[in-house]
């Protein structure tokens, strides 16, 4: 029978060379990418701690310096904001304020203790002081 005429063919797109694109489902080692890994690999990266763009752009201009204990301390202050249902919280780290979304383990500003004095924060459902 010609399969030309077979109706329940799956369609395979085509590059430009006119062949198949296989190899966007395929690894480079060429077996097939398992969804469970691709998947996993996509929540770790997700789970990572993320600095918006404005936050660098605060952290640079206000000279904070934050090393990797820090890190740790804002990573479990998001943990702890995380657990107790927060979707952004104010987490304090070493004199240093971060306003962070906890729904998408991003840091949305950062504030020295220079700067701290008299300014207001909202749009905030917890406080962590580490």
């Amino acid at each position: 029978m010609d399969n030309r005429l077979m109706i329940n063919q799956p369609v395979q797109p085509l590059d430009r060379t006119g062949q198949t694109r296989k190899q966007d489902s395929l690894r480079k080692s060429g077996e097939k990418a398992d969804f469970k890994e691709l998947l996993q690999k996509q929540i770790n990266q997700n789970d990572k701690l993320q600095f918006s763009k404005h936050a660098k752009e605060r952290i640079a201009s206000r000279r904070i310096n934050v090393s990797n204990a820090q890190m740790d301390k804002l990573t479990s202050g998001l943990e702890k904001a995380a657990d107790k249902g927060s979707k952004d919280s104010l987490i304090m780290v070493d004199g240093v304020a971060y306003v962070v979304s906890v729904e998408n383990n991003t840091v949305i500003t950062a504030i020295d203790n220079d700067n701290i004095k008299e300014n207001v924060f909202t749009n905030i459902d917890s406080a962590v002081f580490m």
